[in-house]
This record gives C-alpha cells, structure tokens and sequence, in this order.
C-alpha cells in the first residue's frame, strides 16, 4: 500500500465513518482489510482501494468501514457508568417521568449488544418500579454484521465471562452448546437499529438516557463537536448523557455540561442538576 494509497483511504474512512485514521494506526490496515480483499477477490491492498476510488457497489463500501471500526465491547463494561445509571440516573428519570410513566434509553455505537444487554438486565432487576412503564431501548451501530450478532444475544464463554456476574449468567442466559443466549424477554427490550453518527438522527426522537462510550476517541476535534450538539439536541429535558471515561463535551459543545459530582455524566448546559445529583451533591 503507497502513502497515496493510505492518504486516500484516510479521507474515504473519514468521510464515511468519522473514523480519524492516525498515520500511527497504519498497522491496523493490513490486518483488518486482508479479510476484505479476500472476500472480494482483491489481489492487494492496492487493488482493493483502487477499486474503492472507482464506481462501486455499497456492500464494498460497507465492508471496508465495517472492517476499520472498533467494536470492542463487554458486558458491564467500565461498571462505572451502569452504577451511575441504576443508583443515580433511573430514579431520576421515574421521579421526572412519572406521570407519563415512560423511559426512553438510546445505545449509541451498540456493537454486538453487550451495553443495552447489560442495561436490559439492571432493568429487569428494577422490574418492581417499573410496573405499568413503556420502556424504550434504541441500540444503533454502523455496522450491520455486529447488529445481526446483537440480535442473536448468542454469545461465547469468553464473551460471558467479560464482566457478567456468574449469578446474572444463569438467570438470564441459557446454554446453547458451547454458547450462551440472552433469554428471549430481555432481547425483546432492545431494538436495534443501523446507524452512522455522522448521519442525523432526529428520526430517532428524544431520550432520556444516552450511552455514546468510548466512541468520540476515534474522531477528530469538529466531528466530536457535531455529534455532541445533536446529543443535545435528541436529550429530552433533564435527560442524561454517559460518555467514556477518557472523553468529555468541555471545549466542544456548549450544549452540554458534566455534572460536578459524577464523571462521565452530562446534561444540558442550562438545565438546573436533577433532584438526586443535588442530593448527592449536597
């Protein structure tokens, strides 16, 4: 691959995904695209983005930007923000949301399902407060292969054994041979959906709860900003945003402000901190 090769593919990721190829990463290349040029018969890399420069079918293009994401995922990833979201965020969502009595959760960047999955369950375990409740779970992903896994909520021992409590495993999965699959109630709380970030989503509607981790790192300075503002704009009123630890709306969005208690959590910029984090904070 020549460095006009790699400039070239640079610009086309970047276009496409937001993805921002670092010349550092270039290593990545070789080992996620070889499995690309044999699926299309490619002799090289060069080939391959010589036919990508050319007019071209969308599932070349769809599985070039598909190789170069990151999709790494487990469940209760960080532990952290899913503390956040059961002792902090939900009760004050049910307390603002009572008297519509519905709760919308947006997974941004969902990969092969273990976040809305993991969410699912600390839902399931509040089912008690929940009675009489709509609940909405929109997980969305640019990737179509990692959705149709998602969809499955089949899974491999090892994939279980990242951050899964051996008790949760027996309650809500159930062996199929060497694989573990999500019970049916709980794959049935979790829409997924196709998305790029780079596309609007207003057609999504407004949520109460965004999870968006540890994606913003793959993107340059502007395309953060971007997406940040139209958070902003999906958060319903109080609503909450959970980012990844090593990401942040400072010196991005004015939309958007971490809350001054709890990191990785953020709200609107001129929304008052909900009861619980005034609580908390207090």
């Amino acid at each position: 691959m020549t460095e006009l090769d790699f400039e070239f593919l640079r610009g086309y990721l970047k276009q496409r995904s937001g993805l921002a190829l670092t010349v550092e990463k270039r290593y990545l290349v070789e080992s996620r695209l070889g499995p690309v040029c044999r699926r299309f018969a490619a002799q090289s890399l060069h080939h391959l983005i010589a036919t990508l420069r050319a007019p071209h079918g969308r599932d070349l293009e769809r599985a070039v930007v598909e190789a170069m994401t990151t999709n790494e995922t487990f469940f209760f990833r960080d532990r952290i923000p899913f503390d956040l979201f059961r002792d902090v965020v939900l009760p004050e969502v049910l307390a603002r949301n009572a008297a519509r009595r519905r709760l919308r959760i947006w997974c941004a960047a969902a990969s092969t399902g273990q976040e809305p999955y993991s969410l699912a369950m600390l839902l399931q375990e509040a089912a008690p407060r929940l009675a009489g409740w709509q609940v909405d779970i929109v997980a969305t992903d640019i990737s179509t292969e990692v959705l149709e896994k998602a969809k499955l909520g089949l899974y491999s021992q090892f994939e279980v054994q990242r951050g899964l409590p051996v008790q949760w495993l027996l309650k809500y999965f159930t062996q199929q041979g060497d694989q573990w699959q999500i019970a049916a109630s709980l794959r049935a709380m979790v829409e997924f959906r196709q998305l790029n970030l780079l596309q609007g989503f207003e057609s999504l509607g407004a949520f109460d709860v965004i999870f968006c981790r540890n994606v913003l790192i793959y993107f340059d300075a502007p395309t953060k900003s971007e997406i940040l503002a139209r958070f902003g704009t999906s958060l319903a009123p109080g609503g909450a945003l959970l980012l990844g630890a090593a990401e942040t709306v400072i010196g991005l969005t004015d939309r958007l402000m971490p809350n001054p208690t709890h990191r990785g959590l953020y709200g609107h910029a001129l929304a008052r901190p909900p009861a619980a984090l005034r609580a908390a904070a207090g």
